[in-house]
């Protein structure tokens, strides 16, 4: 592996990936500083870099922000992190795997669990997470890992912190359930009804489940824009027409979850059928005209919809 290339890391975003009156553990903390300056590769392939669900590869994210802490990627899109619906304590939450061809899992009982099996390359006897191992083209410094862990737990052997969990929920069956009835949910939601009337002129020609017409919406303050993705980026005849619709769907969402404020950007898929899959994002600055949304507008939505500090992105933060 290459001298110039070490793990990617970025302790602000593992803290805010946490949910508001959890903090980052200081073992995933101290691991990272472990980890930093090593070549990528030495003791698995991933980056320590914080996540929100609203990102990963399950439909509707937004919702569960607060019943995950996503703090690693895998390099194919997955991403890792504690699960805090198992009905555990937040010192013992499960470590999962929410997988970017759809598979969920649990792969450890516990942030010790996860760092022993890395430690001792159990993730070899699992072929679907192999990424945790060292890459075959870079030095193993397992033992490295192992002999810092072994200090740290006080404990001889770590194979005794690596036995997979028991009496926890199905986790993959949790995630499909959440999946299917958030498909349900989008499909009979009045504004979505009411989106893909207005826009029946926007319907794909196929009949295939993979024909879909995909639109862009950003909202910040005063300012608003909609655009379809047919040859680049379009304006539609219909953008004054549906924001009554975006904008009350905006302030619905708000107040069935106060703390995620009102998100900025939002992207739906229409099928042929007129189903329409919505997605959110609270995070990222939109732009309108390719021009970045004003702070202070943005500010505004924040003022009226406050959201916990730690999840204010730093775009938008007043400190």
């Amino acid at each position: 592996m290459s001298d110039d290339y070490s793990y990617p890391i970025d302790i602000d975003s593992i803290r805010r990936a946490f949910p508001p009156g959890t903090e980052a553990p200081p073992l995933l903390i101290d691991f990272a500083g472990w980890l930093k300056g090593r070549d990528w590769g030495n003791a698995g392939c991933y980056e320590l870099v914080g996540d929100f669900s609203d990102n990963a590869p399950i439909v509707d994210g937004s919702p569960l922000r607060d019943q995950f802490a996503l703090f690693a990627r895998l390099p194919e899109g997955s991403v890792v992190g504690a699960w805090y619906g198992a009905g555990t304590s937040v010192a013992n939450a499960p470590i999962v795997v929410l997988g970017s061809e759809g598979h969920y899992e649990i792969i450890a009982a516990s942030l010790e669990g996860l760092l022993a099996k890395i430690a001792i390359q159990r993730f070899e006897e699992d072929v679907m997470w192999t990424d945790f191992t060292p890459h075959e083209d870079a030095e193993d410094e397992t033992d490295e890992l192992a002999d810092w862990l072994a200090k740290r737990f006080r404990v001889r052997d770590l194979r005794s912190l690596t036995e997979p969990p028991t009496g926890l929920p199905d986790f993959g069956q949790w995630m499909e359930k959440w999946c299917r009835d958030r498909e349900a949910f989008w499909e009979k939601h009045p504004a979505m009804t009411g989106l893909a009337e207005q826009l029946v002129a926007h319907r794909p020609p196929g009949k295939t489940p993979w024909d879909r017409t995909m639109f862009e919406v950003a909202i910040a303050g005063q300012q608003y824009q909609v655009r379809v993705l047919d040859r680049g980026r379009q304006p539609i005849e219909e953008v004054v027409a549906i924001e009554p619709l975006l904008r009350g769907l905006r302030d619905d969402m708000w107040r069935a979850q106060p703390d995620l404020g009102l998100w900025y950007s939002m992207s739906f898929s229409m099928g042929a059928d007129g189903r329409i899959l919505p997605r959110f994002d609270y995070e990222t600055r939109p732009a309108i005209n390719d021009v970045p949304v004003a702070i202070a507008e943005a500010r505004t939505d924040l003022v009226r919809a406050p959201r916990p500090e730690r999840w204010v992105p730093a775009w938008l933060s007043t400190s």
